[in-house]
């Protein structure tokens, strides 16, 4: 048991299905008390009776006040886990404005807004806890899939600037970067996630077990899959090189897809 969760209140986004449930039920077998959180009303009141948590459905941007109140008027734990991704095909340079708009608010704003919401009592405190579900596109990229790309890497950089800027003050934060997940995002990802997702990809509640291993050691950045620690340097190390080698994933999946 991880003793920094036990009887904590704790919020969970996009908590319907696949990472998000993963993450529900791995807070409440840790003695956590659950809100869980889902656009979709049905899903969300399935996992919080699963769990013997409390369905608090809606956009996960304006549910901090009814978590709370739900939790009984305090916040120790916000997974910001909903995002989107969009099919095959539909978020590539092509994208209109909406598909942009839609990824932005959904996977930055998103944990924008529940920061702001958050952080005046978690500073109060001193303490506080904000899981971000990123991706490990947020610290690589993904073929075919610009804004998710983009919107990821903004995700990062916020989670990122959250720990820097408040860890002295008691706000610990964790950014969790998985490769490919057995989930419905998965499926839809179709030939590009074919190529580079499915051969490794793990179970939702392998992020989970991640996810608290790293809460247990104290760490940012937690990568279910470890070999994205290598990507990343080598990202940052050798530019050119990298890219070299995605564009050549890049050239694959243009010829079978």
């Amino acid at each position: 048991m991880v003793e920094a969760v036990q009887g904590a209140g704790v919020v969970v986004t996009g908590a319907g299905g696949g990472i998000g449930a993963a993450l529900a039920r791995r807070f409440a077998a840790e003695g956590a008390r659950v809100v869980v959180n889902d656009l979709d009303g049905k899903r969300a009141e399935a996992v919080a009776d699963e769990i013997g948590g409390v369905a608090v459905p809606g956009d996960a941007s304006a549910i901090v006040d009814a978590a709370r109140d739900a939790l009984g008027g305090v916040v120790d734990v916000y997974c910001a886990n909903a995002g989107v991704a969009f099919e095959d095909g539909a978020d590539g340079l092509s994208a209109d404005e909406r598909t942009w708009a839609t990824a932005w608010d959904v996977n930055v704003m998103a944990h924008v807004r529940a920061a702001h919401a958050l952080l005046p009592g978690w500073l109060e405190r001193g303490a506080g806890r904000f899981v971000s579900t990123v991706s490990a596109a947020g610290l690589l990229t993904m073929i075919g899939a610009p804004s998710y790309s983009v919107t990821k890497h903004g995700a990062y950089a916020f989670a990122e600037w959250l720990s820097l800027t408040y860890r002295h003050r008691g706000v610990k934060v964790h950014a969790i970067c998985p490769q490919g997940v057995r989930t419905d995002m998965l499926t839809a990802t179709g030939s590009a996630g074919d190529l580079v997702l499915q051969p490794t990809a793990i179970e939702p509640a392998d992020v989970a077990d991640a996810l608290f291993k790293g809460i247990a050691e104290d760490r940012f950045l937690i990568l279910p899959h470890p070999e994205v620690a290598d990507y990343y340097q080598a990202r940052a190390t050798r530019p050119d090189h990298w890219l070299t080698s995605m564009n050549h994933i890049q050239q694959k999946w243009e010829q079978v897809r």
